[in-house]
């Protein structure tokens, strides 16, 4: 089924009506650097040992944990990328209402580096650094 993909101004419109929550699924760092309003943080990957990012093992598990089969689900991460994988691997799980923020927080680029598709923070929305505690990784991933 494909994923359906809608730019950070409708995403944003979702959120202000409140039926739909944004699932961050970068990883907790970039996360606490700064985020949408209201996010909720659980990163598809994260850092290892080393430092490499490496697949999360526990994403759909604390998804499917913290959210019901038919939550209205916006997945965003940073470029755009991460967040597709994300609501591809929820809708194969079963979540029926999940879309994509394109361009994600900071924008789709090309390969020199130059923005292509502005997200969430260069078109100028709203930006936190501080979360509900709740909302962080670290209380989602202990339900």
């Amino acid at each position: 089924m494909m994923i359906k993909r809608i730019p950070p101004e409708e995403a944003k419109q979702l959120l202000d009506a409140g039926e739909h929550v944004y699932l961050d699924v970068r990883s907790t760092p970039e996360f606490a650097a700064g985020h949408v309003p209201g996010a909720r943080n659980v990163p598809l990957l994260e850092p290892d040992a080393s430092g490499r990012m490496a697949p999360n093992p526990r994403f759909l598990e604390v998804v499917e944990k913290n959210f019901s089969k038919d939550a209205r689900l916006i997945t965003g991460c940073m470029k755009g990328g991460r967040s597709l994988k994300a609501a591809d691997l929820l809708q194969q799980a079963g979540f029926t209402n999940v879309v994509d923020m394109r361009g994600g927080f900071g924008g789709e680029t090309d390969e020199a580096g130059r923005v292509t598709f502005p997200g969430w923070a260069p078109r100028g929305l709203p930006v936190e650094r501080d979360s509900d505690p709740a909302h962080l990784y670290e209380a989602l991933s202990k339900k």
